[in-house]
């Protein structure tokens, strides 16, 4: 049966959303989210972006609020809070990511939720629970948009607001007429474009800050009565309207319920952009079954979907470490001559000769089957001219990180833990503290801080 209002059956659903409809193996995997995510958003620390959008944050907010600042190990208002976790979550480009909807969850829908069941009192299941609303909401609006928004538009950053909006909604207690009305103010300030990448600018961070704050803002609206529109998402003036082509209301409300779209999302392996992935997998693959080393490869060819052209293309020479992660020349670089693409590979590397020298031996090729699987499947492939004549190709179906592929609890907990200890987050001790606290979040009576 068609449903003439997805909107509000997907506001309806984030408003209702019970602990006990949710199965165990999701929630697992939320716990799972939730320490990645907070490895990530320790990793921002120190990072100039990062630490240019806390200040004005917490500027903003008290010196002694509820909420935690997870780089600053301060209080402040759930609003600041939210606000610098995102960003900070942001930037090392280790944050999760949904295939389908080329959307990153967690850097929007854990600073909001985070901040407000600390600033609430709420559970640790109250958390959870949030934090599948918001996934849930999130992915399907972005699935929605489809290929075309993301085209200009950095999905994130757009239909994050919603996505915040949901786990701060529920963490409120909306009612479905009242998270209604969070989704049309939160739809009314999506933004985030593409065009940053041609500068080398900051605008990422500020992207997922801007959507973690507008999402718990338009929910707080929304508790004390502030109306939004009602077809924020499919009405003739709305994001569809605005910022799509080929949008499709279906994937709005696919298998509410049943399907949970938060066990789909991926983990990122490499410290890199999403779409250089495939073929760094693919190329370390191809390396390790012949036995090459970087000076054997005369020409790379990575064959990709059209998404991985529109947004690396304009990289052509990256003029700073966080750029280099959307060249796919740096990233095969990287992968060819150091073995892997890690955060310390990056910082230390990205401009090494022999990292651009491969970097410039690497093309970029639409591939007919690898774009007509996107965005449900990345696929990778590479192409190789070796020096010695012969032409070797290899391919990754899935790679490292997707849910058919994934990381196990031992390997998440390691990421965490290298991920807070980049720029000094947090120490090995303290670590395994916050890993207890989350594997024991479902009973927990009160979130509080999560870092001493």
């Amino acid at each position: 049966m068609h449903d003439t209002h997805p909107g509000q059956t997907l506001a309806t659903f984030a408003a209702t959303l019970c602990l006990d409809t949710i199965p165990s193996t999701v929630l697992d995997r939320a716990e799972d989210l939730l320490l990645d995510w907070l490895g990530s958003a320790l990793a921002g620390k120190g990072a100039r972006p990062v630490e240019t959008i806390a200040r004005f944050a917490e500027s903003m907010g008290p010196t002694d609020g509820p909420s935690e600042v997870l780089i600053h190990r301060r209080g402040t208002s759930p609003l600041a809070a939210a606000v610098a976790n995102a960003a900070s979550s942001h930037v090392a480009e280790q944050d999760d990511l949904h295939n389908s909807s080329v959307f990153h969850p967690a850097t929007v829908v854990f600073p909001p939720a985070l901040a407000a069941a600390q600033a609430l009192g709420r559970g640790g299941a109250d958390l959870l629970v949030a934090a599948v609303a918001g996934y849930e909401v999130g992915i399907r609006v972005g699935e929605f948009l489809g290929r075309s928004h993301y085209k200009v538009f950095h999905t994130t950053g757009t239909a994050g607001t919603l996505a915040a909006a949901a786990a701060a909604g529920r963490l409120l207690g909306l009612s479905p007429e009242q998270m209604t009305h969070a989704f049309g103010s939160a739809g009314t300030q999506s933004a985030g474009l593409w065009e940053f990448l041609r500068d080398a600018a900051d605008s990422k961070q500020l992207h997922t800050a801007h959507a973690a704050g507008a999402g718990l803002t338009a929910a707080c609206l929304a508790a004390d009565g502030f109306t939004g529109a009602q077809r924020i998402l499919d009405g003739a003036q709305g994001m569809a309207a605005g910022m799509s082509s080929d949008a499709d209301a279906s994937r709005l409300t696919d298998c509410l319920g049943t399907r949970w779209a938060l066990a789909e999302t991926s983990f990122k392996f490499h410290a890199s952009c999403r779409h250089t992935h495939p073929a760094a997998d693919a190329l370390q693959q191809l390396m390790r079954t012949h036995g090459l080393a970087a000076d054997d490869l005369a020409a790379v060819t990575a064959l990709v979907h059209q998404g991985a052209i529109d947004v690396l293309g304009p990289v052509v020479d990256p003029q700073t470490v966080h750029q280099s992660k959307f060249s796919m020349g740096t990233v095969l670089g990287m992968i060819a001559v150091h073995g892997r693409a890690g955060l310390t590979e990056f910082d230390e590397h990205w401009r090494d000769p022999a990292v651009m020298a491969l970097c410039a031996r690497v093309t970029m090729q639409r591939d007919a089957e690898v774009d007509a699987a996107y965005p449900a499947r990345w696929i990778g492939k590479v192409e190789v001219k070796a020096r010695d004549g012969r032409t070797l190709r290899a391919r990754v179906d899935e790679p490292k990180g997707d849910p058919g592929n994934t990381l196990t609890r031992a390997e998440l907990e390691d990421k965490a833990l290298r991920l807070a200890g980049y720029r000094g987050g947090a120490d090995a001790a303290q670590m395994q503290r916050v890993i207890e606290r989350i594997r024991t979040l479902r009973t927990t009576s009160r979130v509080g801080i999560f870092l001493d």
